[in-house]
């Protein structure tokens, strides 16, 4: 969390299941996820919607921008959101249930001033690209591009508010996402204020969550990861990190792949969002391992990782920003 708003952020706890009060339950999804539907969404204790909801839309966003990040903000309830909640609820002090209680929601909406929702106008920059409508599977093929860039507008779009690509084009019916000039509708994610310094980083491997933690032991940030798999897991011990390297260039490597491949040698991968190391690498002093982005920001929490920890591109482009060399890392068993 920003330093001038040190753990004034909330975690939803799982949601119990909500739905607006004013909304109706016949409405349609692009209907209901609309800028005022969000913006003066109610908490109550509904059935949980199967489809994104605008409670939990709200409340993702709010989360997001107190530094607890609950990864991609798709107005869905799953385990990044739980994961989210609990954290808000411990650090507020509350009942750390995982789920979305009418506490936890009013502790949140404290001090938030801001509309979760917001009209941003496309500029030149989020539809000129290059983009790559074409990326494949395939490392070799990877491997002969310059820039693993977005694959198109909305994708980036989405991507520099937090979003699932779907849920913005929910947001935004009838909208030309490839268009400079057009209005559309976004999440607020950032309030402006300076960050709070991160002198140690917990990767909590069992519960797929990592803490940036200030001089004083307080929670300054948190982020859902995927960290290391059963094949391949994650390191134990304490580590520091050694140095950020943005948009950098991935070395695949055949021999530390956990399934069989026919590639018999390495391949240099460019730098670009849809890296399969995504946009940032924090390098450990444990070689090989660290802190990266990924191009499946929906991924991250739920699928494993070759050994290092995953983040979204945004959240690990945030920690990043935290840290410096020498910031301890600690991997909790």
């Amino acid at each position: 969390m920003r330093a001038a708003r040190t753990m004034r952020r909330t975690v939803l706890p799982i949601v119990t299941v909500l739905m607006l009060i004013a909304g109706g339950a016949g409405r349609s999804r692009a209907e209901t996820l609309s800028l005022n539907a969000v913006n003066e969404a109610q908490f109550s204790g509904s059935a949980q919607p199967d489809q994104p909801s605008p409670v939990l839309l709200k409340a993702q966003v709010l989360l997001a921008r107190l530094d607890i990040s609950p990864g991609q903000i798709d107005g869905r309830w799953g385990e990044n959101a739980r994961r989210a909640t609990t954290e808000f609820q411990r650090v507020h002090h509350l009942d750390a249930s995982g789920n979305l209680d009418e506490a936890t929601w009013n502790e949140l909406l404290k001090g938030s001033t801001e509309p979760a929702l917001i009209e941003y106008q496309i500029p030149p920059e989020d539809v000129k690209g290059p983009f790559e409508a074409q990326l494949s599977d395939d490392m070799r093929a990877l491997a002969r591009l310059r820039w693993l860039g977005y694959r198109n507008a909305a994708e980036q779009i989405a991507a520099k508010f937090h979003l699932a690509e779907d849920v913005l084009r929910l947001l935004n019916p009838g909208k030309h996402l490839d268009r400079a000039g057009e209005t559309i509708v976004v999440p607020k994610i950032d309030v402006p204020g300076p960050l709070a310094p991160v002198a140690r980083i917990e990767i909590d491997k069992q519960n797929r969550e990592v803490r940036a933690l200030g001089p004083d032991g307080e929670v300054v940030a948190f982020y859902p990861a995927s960290i290391g798999s059963g094949q391949k897991p994650s390191p134990s011990g304490n580590y520091k990190v050694r140095r950020v390297i943005r948009n950098p260039t991935y070395r695949y490597n055949p021999k530390f792949e956990v399934e069989p491949v026919d590639i018999k040698t390495g391949l240099n991968i460019a730098p670009g969002p849809n890296s399969p190391v995504g946009l940032v690498w924090i390098d450990f002093s444990k070689p090989t391992y660290g802190i990266h982005g990924t191009p499946d920001p929906g991924s991250v929490g739920t699928a494993s990782s070759h050994g290092c920890v995953r983040l979204t591109n945004w959240d690990a482009l945030d920690l990043a920003r935290r840290v410096r060399r020498g910031t301890e890392v600690v991997f909790m068993e």
